[in-house]
């Protein structure tokens, strides 16, 4: 497949914004989730255990949820990106170990396995992601009694 150099543009663009998505929430950095979605997003964190809202509930989700963390990493890859004009799709993977303070002195890790699936939109501001959907494909050593925190 021979792609020009706006599609190549586009793809490196879009791979950015989903990198910055990751390192605003591994820093705690959650205004900076607005330089990653529309004003108008919709965020469905469901089927992982979490929240669906806009972009400002979801940043008052994550403030009272993250910091039950002591730590976390979203890592992904293999995104599949289909351009339309100004418009995109994506499925991306996402490993994200968690580790769990469990009050004592002592910590769990736990690992997320999930995808992210994203419709994105070119804006004057550069690519922005409209809608996420975490899709759920495994939690491992997950603790019987977790729950997603809410306060």
């Amino acid at each position: 497949m021979v792609m020009s150099l706006q599609e190549i543009s586009d793809r490196i663009e879009i791979h950015d914004v989903m990198v910055a998505y990751s390192h605003a929430v591994d820093t705690r950095d959650f205004d900076a989730l607005d330089d990653v979605f529309t004003e108008d997003a919709l965020i469905d964190y469901t089927e992982m255990g979490g929240s669906r809202g806009n972009v400002a509930e979801t940043k008052a989700f994550l403030r009272t949820a993250m910091p039950h963390f002591s730590g976390f990493q979203h890592m992904i890859a293999t995104s599949k990106v289909t351009l339309e004009g100004d418009t995109a799709s994506a499925r991306t993977i996402c490993h994200n170990p968690m580790v769990i303070d469990k009050g004592d002195g002592s910590t769990h890790v736990f690992f997320c396995g999930l995808w992210y699936r994203d419709k994105l939109v070119r804006t004057a501001q550069g690519w922005r992601i409209k809608e996420r959907h975490e899709e759920k494909s495994y939690f491992h050593n997950l603790p019987e009694d977790f729950a997603v925190p809410t306060e």
